[in-house]
């Protein structure tokens, strides 16, 4: 099995567990993520991604919050900053259980096939990143992304916020394989 191919199975694998809480978060209370505008989106991001690094840092959590948990938290808020920077944000539920799963199968898709790409053009170069590194990464795109927003989504010679989002949403991947030796 080649590289590109390892880190797809790794990618489907990290994923899957990502998918299911998402399940099984909507039978919960179904697409109520729907009203976040992407400035609430981007705080969930970074409250988790400053948990990690937090964590990282002392090696406790007073309220539980492990890495790895926290980490497929950010793909599921990255997957569905996506879906709410093309959608925009509704005032109530207004998609059932079954589109958002369609959506946030496209977007999650979207980041595999983009990842790939990645992958070939900088030969999996993640793979000898640190996990804090990856981590510090996420967040500096966290900061971008908040920065864009308050510019009301306008860049001069960047990307824009859905880049940086897929990137967070593959980072996180990367991390997770990194700590879950998937």
């Amino acid at each position: 099995m080649s590289k590109c191919e390892n880190t797809e199975r790794q990618f489907n694998e990290v994923t899957a567990k990502c998918r299911q809480i998402f399940i099984d978060k909507m039978q919960d209370y179904g697409p109520s993520w729907r009203i976040f505008r992407l400035h609430g989106i981007t705080d969930q991001l970074y409250i988790k991604v400053c948990n990690i690094r937090q964590v990282q840092e002392t090696g406790v959590s007073l309220v539980g919050d492990d890495i790895e948990g926290n980490l497929r938290a950010i793909i599921n808020y990255g997957v569905t900053a996506i879906i709410q920077s093309r959608k925009g944000f509704a005032d109530a539920v207004d998609i059932t259980n079954d589109e958002a799963l369609l959506l946030y199968d496209k977007v999650l898709n979207e980041a595999k096939e983009l990842m790939l790409r990645k992958n070939h053009d900088y030969g999996e170069a993640w793979r000898e990143m640190s996990k804090e590194g990856i981590v510090d990464m996420i967040l500096a795109k966290v900061v971008r992304i908040k920065t864009i927003v308050e510019h009301g989504g306008k860049t001069i010679a960047s990307e824009g916020v859905e880049s940086n989002f897929f990137d967070i949403i593959n980072y996180a991947v990367f991390d997770l394989i990194h700590y879950t030796n998937v």
